[in-house]
């Protein structure tokens, strides 16, 4: 299937999920999940998986909600996400569409122990953390934000002046993207908007993938 843009009703579908996440409206508007959202991104990620092999195999999310743990116990996640990757944490090539439009992302959307240990290890280092600083801030001055979640105060075993103790606040370190729902989502044109923003987070996802790596952790 060649990618054409998402289904006309691939926003209204998520804004009437917000709504009402209930296991009838998903039943009752099944078909346009599948038409609208899951097939177009499937078609999307397998233009792009050649490209961007590098970075591991393409896949989309479920789109159940773990609610084990959470006092949400909404079913249903109100967007629908797609990755190429290797393992988590070690550098992604993401994607999402919402009835908030489009979000691209990549880095280390979560990180084990011995991730954030390697992690810690290159930023501090003058060489690697450096390298990465200016990684980000050209990421940065393209309109990409930088987020992820971050102590308070410093990591153990890392001065209170250390030059990049800002870096290594991060217990995850990622970049994303976005764009409005607007005409390019339901577009053939949506599939460069991907590619382009991709493109400019492989340095990151490089950097990630090279001194993070996957966990050594079994699953």
């Amino acid at each position: 299937m060649r990618f054409e843009g998402f289904g006309d009703g691939a926003v209204d579908f998520y804004e009437g999920l917000a709504a009402d996440n209930s296991k009838a409206y998903w039943q009752d508007h099944r078909a346009v999940y599948e038409n609208d959202v899951r097939a177009p991104m499937e078609a999307l990620l397998a233009e792009l998986a050649e490209e961007f092999a590098e970075f591991g195999e393409a896949k989309v999310f479920r789109p159940y909600r773990d609610v084990r743990f959470s006092k949400d116990k909404a079913p249903y996640k109100t967007h629908c996400g797609g990755v190429i990757e290797r393992g988590r944490g070690g550098g992604a090539c993401y994607v999402q569409v919402s009835a908030d439009g489009l979000l691209a992302g990549g880095g280390a959307f979560h990180l084990q122990p011995d991730q954030l240990a390697r992690y810690r290890e290159a930023a501090a280092e003058d060489r690697r953390g450096e390298n990465l600083r200016r990684i980000l801030d050209g990421l940065r001055s393209g309109g990409w934000e930088i987020r992820g979640e971050t102590l308070r105060t410093r990591p153990r075993d890392y001065p209170a002046d250390h030059p990049r103790l800002d870096l290594l606040r991060h217990r995850s370190i990622y970049a994303v993207c976005r764009w409005p729902p607007d005409d390019l989502l339901h577009e053939r044109g949506c599939l460069d908007r991907v590619r382009d923003a991709w493109r400019a987070l492989r340095p990151f996802n490089e950097w990630v993938a090279d001194h993070v790596g996957v966990s050594d952790r079994v699953p």
